[in-house]
């Protein structure tokens, strides 16, 4: 399975516990439907994807944290963090109009309402509020832009672009 295959969902955290479970930082408004996925994609960035096993999730305060097959105790959960959690696209529903996987907002460029190109998106950050695009310019100066309605304009993912109302020297 090639990283173009994958849709990143989600990081490992922090261990919880001495028993290898971990704490999950999803991407996504619906983790604890990924108990239905009994095989996981994981990798570090860069690295390539391997199938890992899921042997619990579960709701706990605030989030969500899972336990994996070959992860036994809290030395192993440690090694863990930071580990990206993904799924084959064919393995995901579809999204309705108006939502988006991350992966599908990277690489499109950024267009402000004066046709000015701010510049490409090259990742996202999830703030609790809402999610931040992150986009970085010719110049290499990386801005963050909240992906909400009165900043993001239209996702037009066939034109490879995201209209933004967002000043170009902001």
């Amino acid at each position: 399975m090639t990283g173009n295959d994958i849709v990143v969902l989600g990081r490992l955290a922090d261990p919880y516990g001495i028993q290898g479970w971990l704490w999950l930082y999803p991407f996504g408004d619906d983790p604890l439907a990924w108990a239905e996925m009994p095989v996981w994609w994981i990798a570090r960035e860069g690295e390539p994807w391997r199938e890992c096993r899921l042997k619990s999730l579960k709701a706990h305060g605030n989030g969500v944290v899972v336990l994996l097959d070959g992860v036994a105790d809290r030395t192993a959960a440690e090694s863990m963090k930071g580990v990206l959690v993904g799924a084959p696209r064919e393995a995901l529903p579809t999204t309705e109009k108006n939502e988006f996987y991350w992966t599908d907002l990277i690489g499109l460029d950024v267009i402000n309402t004066a046709d000015e190109r701010i510049g490409k998106v090259v990742g996202l950050i999830e703030t609790g509020a809402n999610s931040v695009l992150r986009v970085m310019g010719d110049d290499k100066v990386e801005r963050l832009l909240p992906f909400v309605s009165a900043v993001v304009l239209a996702v037009e993912k066939e034109a490879g672009q995201i209209r933004v109302e967002w000043g170009s020297d902001w």
